[in-house]
């Protein structure tokens, strides 16, 4: 799975309703991810109404998108500092998916 290799995230396993289901745990936080199948929409095209994008906090944001690049993942902003105390950098994920990785410092 992309984001066990690429970001680092627990897959977690369960059933649900008798049929297999993997979530993540990502950062410390549960991501529930809608399985394939019936009733499931193909995901979204940017910009569109709702959750445009999800983040988490990392130590050392440079090398970490470093890392990123060298395996292929699209940097879709560079690290920058919108304020003092935080620098972010986006990414995209599977199915056109926007993530923000960030980096805050004691101001």
């Amino acid at each position: 799975l992309w984001f066990e290799e690429m970001l680092g995230a627990e897959i977690i396993r369960s059933m649900q309703q008798g049929a297999p289901r993997f979530d993540l745990k990502l950062g410390g936080v549960n991501i529930f991810l809608l399985p394939e199948g019936p009733g499931a929409a193909p995901a979204p095209s940017a910009p569109y109404l709702g959750i445009d994008h999800f983040g988490y906090a990392v130590p050392g944001l440079d090398a970490y998108i470093a890392h990123l690049k060298s395996q292929g993942v699209t940097v879709t902003m560079e690290p920058n500092e919108p304020r003092p105390g935080i620098r972010i950098a986006f990414i995209r994920g599977p199915e056109n998916i926007s993530i923000e990785i960030l980096e805050r410092f004691p101001v």
